[in-house]
Parts: C-alpha cells; structure tokens; sequence
C-alpha cells in the first residue's frame, strides 16, 4: 500500500518515525513535506497535498502531523470525499478505520510520543472497514458534504 504522509515544521522527526516504521512493514510511503524544521509551513498546505493525492489515485491513504493534529486535519476534511481523523490513542484510530472508512489518520506530534504515535498508526493500518450498517452512516456523511458542495 502507499502511504501520503505530510507535516509542518512542528513534526518532521515524528514524520520520519512513522515513516521509517511503516516502510519496515512493507509500506511505501510518499513525503509531502514538510522537510526543514527551520522553514515554517503552514498546516494547511501539506493537509491539502495528501487528501489530493488520496483523490488522485496517487497514494490510498495518509497520515498526517502537526502540533495537535487538529488543524491539518480540518484542511484535510475540506477535501470532498476525504474523511480524516485526529486520534490520540489506538482505540479511536481502530474504530475510525473499522467504521469511518477513513483514508487519514492525523495525530499532534505536542500530543503523542514517538511509541504511541506507532502504536496508533498500526491500530489505524491493521484495521479494515467493516461496512454493513458503517456503509450506511459513511454515505450519510457523504450526503450532508454534497448537499454542501452543489453550485447552483
């Protein structure tokens, strides 16, 4: 599987953790930035190149990493079809995959270390969708972002 991962300033070493964590597994993963902690980048700009790279084909999902998680993650969300989730420990990460069908996990490099940060990412990758009655709620969620995306 490829793996879209992108960051600000603020979470570079844990980028490279999770990254470096991932290809041991057998993951590809594609970087989006950012690259220099001395350069600030502005979360949105990395949280868009990974949803668009999820909506391209370019890459099947993402991770990524801020302060907190939240702000990247709320760019992300902007994205149409793109379902990201802030989460802070495996439980959530779990269920946002086997119940979201979420293509991002997002987490606050300020919030989690290193360990629960891989913790995290496993419980996200090793978990699949299990559709059913989720389908049902993940199209409902779908439909209230094309009720607010029509152009009249």
């Amino acid at each position: 599987m490829k793996v879209g991962f992108g960051c600000d300033h603020t979470a570079i070493e844990l980028k490279k953790i999770l990254m470096d964590h991932l290809k041991e597994k057998g993951y590809e993963c594609v970087d989006y930035g950012a690259y220099d902690p001395n350069v600030k980048v502005n979360y949105p700009e990395p949280g868009l190149k990974v949803a668009e790279a999820i909506m391209r084909g370019e890459v099947e999902k993402g991770v990524l990493l801020c302060g907190t998680g939240i702000g990247i993650s709320l760019a992300a969300n902007k994205v149409p079809g793109i379902r990201a989730a802030v989460c802070s420990e495996p439980y959530s990460a779990m269920m946002t995959a086997k119940h979201n069908a979420s293509q991002i996990i997002a987490m606050g490099a300020r919030v989690v270390g290193n360990e629960l940060a891989k913790m995290i990412l496993d419980a996200f990758f090793n978990t699949e969708f299990e559709g059913g009655r989720h389908a049902e709620r993940v199209q409902k969620i779908c439909d209230i972002e094309a009720k607010y995306s029509r152009t009249e």
